[in-house]
């Protein structure tokens, strides 16, 4: 599974944020009210892991993002109230992928800035955010990402460590990333497939984009931490069948 989880490589696509939330309401009920009933939390199920036989049979070669089977989302903190949250619909990658030799594998990916997309705008935040303050689209209007380095976590898991440029900036940007499963071609689809997705954090200020982050010790402003998500299924090379010979 080792080599499954290198598939991973081609998450590495973008740039902004995401910071995910979890709620306990339960067990603060349970906290806080002597007369809740005691409940125990069921065990967290065993890892999973890809059976050996999954890795072998996915061939090698080139590995291209299926853009109706892909999200890039990010997140940012907003005045310490919440984590606003928007995404790019234009964004691609490509992977060069060998499963007998995993440290080979690598990745470049483009994301279009200026496909930015964000629930219900106020009227010109768009265009601010498009502008020089923020992403400055015009001067910069490609975002990259190629890979640098892969390295297994885990059965499934793998941290994959890239070449960011954002902004005119070039930086080291890492992503935790899990490798969900894939097949080497099958009737209805007959070329490989493989699914994953990532997750990675890093500052928008070593990018040049510090407008609006907050002063130290306050939470007024867009806050410098950008988180991302990525969830992807790439498209490989075609199942290939014995064709019985003729006579």
């Amino acid at each position: 599974m080792k080599k499954s989880t290198l598939l991973i490589a081609a998450a590495l696509a973008t740039p902004l944020a995401l910071a995910a939330c979890s709620g306990g309401k339960n067990e603060l009920m349970a906290e806080t009210s002597p007369d809740a009933p005691t409940t125990v939390a069921p065990p967290k199920p065993a890892a999973v892991t890809a059976p050996p036989e999954e890795v072998s049979t996915l061939p090698a070669g080139d590995y291209v993002l299926d853009p109706a089977h892909a999200s890039l989302i990010f997140r940012v903190n907003h005045l310490g109230f919440s984590h606003y949250s928007a995404h790019f619909d234009k964004f691609d990658a490509h992977m060069q992928l060998d499963p007998s030799n995993p440290s080979s594998a690598s990745l470049t990916a483009t994301v279009d800035p200026g496909s930015l997309q964000l629930p219900s705008p106020p009227p010109g935040f768009v265009d601010d955010l498009k502008g020089p303050k923020f992403l400055n689209v015009k001067s910069f209007p490609k975002i990259t990402f190629k890979s640098t380095k892969v390295e297994t976590s885990g059965a499934r898991q793998a941290r994959v460590t890239g070449d960011l440029t954002l902004h005119g900036v070039t930086k080291p940007v890492t992503l935790d990333v899990t490798y969900n499963g894939g097949y080497p071609g099958m009737v209805a689809d007959p070329h490989a497939r493989i699914g994953f997705s990532a997750h990675g954090t890093f500052k928008r200020s070593d990018f040049g984009v510090d407008y609006g982050v907050p002063a130290p010790g306050t939470t007024m402003g867009v806050g410098d931490e950008v988180e991302v998500i990525i969830e992807a299924e790439f498209s490989g090379p075609e199942l290939k069948t014995d064709t019985p010979s003729a006579g």
